[in-house]
């Protein structure tokens, strides 16, 4: 083996795959490595600050959007379509994510940052107008695409300006707002209902939003503009001024994988979204509008995994996935939010129907894991910061994770039992602390700087492709148990009102009431049922959190062997490549 080169750029791509004409290092990456050299403490504060406002914006918007995603379709008759809306999100998110972090690596992360809050805005006006399910789910899944562009995004930009040993503990300061917003939340879901309609709590983002951004624009320009009077930026050429439009826009269809995501898309767009819509009639699964997107959706599976394996520069990078370190990572994502989506997915309704809480407390409860995973995560992210290890700390969490969701299956419902439910889901966070930014710094310390939005943005894809799955679980089990449970129970014409409008039920029947008290154990049926499908799903997350490495977190952007090994290296070399650099180095650390 060749002796390492001590000139070599610390973020090499010695070890890259065979790259076009368009590829090398890529422009937005080679400018963020060129703006690197003139970033200040000073600009590295601003920066954080900036992401910070943002974040805060988005994550109230976030938890409001808990109460006001409900009441809309409340609103518009339809809530039973309320698990459709959630996978038509979850479905579009996942898709966004890898097109996002590509186009941030190609254009650079103003470009992408600035698409993401024009979508962001959008879609929120459009849910905002909308009169119908139809255009209220169009415009939550361009909310979604800008939404889902802004996290990735935010978190690109704290990967770009910290190291590894510092970023689990800065992954989180876009997760901070979450400690305020949790008690917030509540006062201004009750401030924006004074006004009479859902609709402000979708219109306000629509100016927010944009102002809360600007800090974060300010400074990332200013650095630019630093780097630019420099003359650093001479040598970097964007790649329209080096290729030409219509070579990039053609270079771009491939590179971005367009079929690949137009494939996936359909794979969980039209076998998870049919499966939300129908509403207890098992007579109407035979019928063409059912089975159709169904069929189309399974056909799709062995046309996406074929074209993955021939596309030129496919969405799912196959010589990243030969690590147990990235797909354990990425299996991490997918069970985390696919257990968590199977509770959280009605729990605001299961909370105000079958605990009799009031919306603002609902609402707190609901967002308590939100609040808890931060606080736990932070500290948590500063003892790591200590020990340079993320393993067990991703283990224990997993398993915290499956007690927690034990309690939510104990308590799922009656009067006087909230306090359970409180418990479970400060358990659920303190449990969320520990585990997903964990694992998103482990998959991120496998790759050179150059991939570590690829990677992040898989990552975050399998947030959603969980999410959808999840989602898509939970519907179907309020659109199939949920209304035989309440027809069992009461009479067809009062199940059929509590199915579809069970929110505005609430007044009329207290607890104690007959029809109360029979929606209550239908709900707490309902409930169990989708907790133990989470604490199924929870197994696979203590599973794949022991394929994880643990390695030893530097004070460097990546860790010292940059990249994984490609097909002709195996583990062997790949540590005696880490021994040279490091003598010191024991077996251990370098896995």
């Amino acid at each position: 083996m060749t002796e390492p080169d001590e000139k070599a750029p610390r973020f090499s791509t010695a070890s890259q795959p065979v790259r076009t004409s368009f590829d090398g290092i890529s422009p937005g990456v080679a400018r963020i490595e060129a703006t690197a050299e003139h970033l200040t403490t000073a600009n590295r504060a601003f920066i954080l600050f900036g992401v910070l406002l943002a974040a805060w914006s988005y994550g109230l918007d976030n938890t409001l959007r808990m109460t006001f995603q409900p009441l809309a379709v409340h609103g518009l008759h339809a809530h039973s379509m309320l698990a459709t809306v959630t996978v038509t999100r979850a479905v579009v998110g996942a898709a966004a994510q890898p097109t996002a972090a590509k186009l941030s690596d190609v254009f650079g992360r103003i470009e992408v940052l600035v698409a993401s809050i024009v979508l962001y805005v959008l879609g929120s006006a459009i849910e905002a107008s909308a009169n119908s399910p139809a255009t209220f789910t169009v415009g939550s899944a361009f909310y979604q695409i800008g939404f889902t562009a802004s996290v990735l995004i935010l978190e690109v930009i704290v990967a770009d300006t910290t190291s590894l040993r510092s970023r689990l503990f800065f992954s989180y300061i876009p997760a901070l707002p979450f400690l305020v917003n949790t008690w917030v939340g509540g006062e201004l879901v009750d401030d924006i209902r004074a006004t009479g309609s859902w609709r402000y709590g979708f219109w306000i983002w629509c100016i927010a939003y944009p102002i809360c951004t600007l800090p974060l624009l300010v400074s990332l320009w200013w650095v630019n503009r630093k780097a630019k009077k420099a003359g650093t930026f001479q040598m970097y050429k964007t790649p329209i001024q080096e290729h030409g439009a219509w070579p990039v826009t053609k270079a771009l269809f491939w590179q971005l994988d367009v079929i690949g995501i137009f494939l996936v898309t359909c794979v969980f767009g039209l076998t998870l979204v049919p499966l939300t819509i129908n509403a207890g009639n098992t007579q109407d699964w035979g019928q063409a509008k059912f089975l159709a997107p169904l069929i189309i959706g399974v056909l799709c599976i062995p046309a996406w995994i074929r074209w993955e394996s021939i596309a030129p520069h496919p969405m799912v990078p196959f010589y990243l996935l030969k690590d147990r370190a990235v797909w354990g990572a990425l299996a991490i994502g997918f069970f985390l939010m696919f257990s968590w989506a199977c509770q959280g997915d009605f729990l605001l309704s299961v909370l105000m129907i079958a605990f009799n809480q009031s919306e603002k407390a609902a609402n707190r409860i609901a967002s308590l894991y939100s609040f808890c995973s931060t606080l736990a995560g932070v500290i948590i992210g500063m003892v790591v910061y200590r020990v340079r290890r993320l393993k067990p700390f991703i283990l224990f969490g997993t398993m915290l994770f499956l007690v927690a969701l034990g309690l939510m299956i104990y308590y799922r419902g009656g009067v006087g039992t909230h306090s359970g439910v409180i418990g479970a889901q400060i358990l659920l966070g303190i449990a969320g602390g520990f585990f997903p930014y964990a694992a998103q710094a482990s998959i991120q310390a496998t790759t050179t700087h150059e991939h570590v939005a690829v990677v992040t943005g898989l990552y975050l894809s399998m947030y959603n492709i969980g999410s959808a799955v999840g989602y898509a679980v939970s519907g179907i089990v309020n659109t199939q148990a949920l209304p035989m449970q309440l027809r069992a129970r009461m009479s067809k014409e009062a199940a059929d009102r509590w199915f579809q409008h069970p929110l505005t039920e609430l007044p009329t029947f207290p607890p104690g009431t007959f029809e109360r008290d029979a929606a209550i154990e239908a709900w707490k049926y309902f409930q169990r049922i989708v907790c133990i499908i989470g604490a199924c799903g929870c197994l696979g997350l203590i599973v794949f959190a022991f394929c994880v490495r643990n390695p030893r977190l530097p004070d460097t952007q990546s860790l010292p062997y940059d990249e994984l090994p490609q097909k002709e290296q195996d583990l062997d070399q790949r540590e005696s490549h880490v021994l040279e650099v490091y003598p010191n180095c024991t077996p251990v650390d370098c896995r």
